[in-house]
């Protein structure tokens, strides 16, 4: 059987302190932080069972996805 995954974006403008999670369900999580602030929101996730599938930068700015699997119910 072929693995599905659901997937949600963290973005982080470190110039500005701006954190931003996009989620599969359409909702969207803000919180202002350093580098601190956010590991625990990717510590956060990665205690729900997510994990970085991909991190990319340029200039003020880090975009995480992250993926989880989905098990069928």
């Amino acid at each position: 059987m072929q693995k599905k995954w659901e997937n949600l974006t963290v973005e982080w403008l470190w110039d500005s302190g701006a954190i931003r999670c996009d989620l599969p369900s359409g909702e969207i999580i803000k919180r202002s932080g350093s580098y601190e602030e956010v590991v625990k929101v990717l510590n956060e996730f990665g205690e729900q069972g997510w994990e970085v599938a991909a991190c990319v930068s340029n200039a003020n700015w880090l975009f995480w996805t992250l993926k989880r699997e989905i098990f069928a119910r």
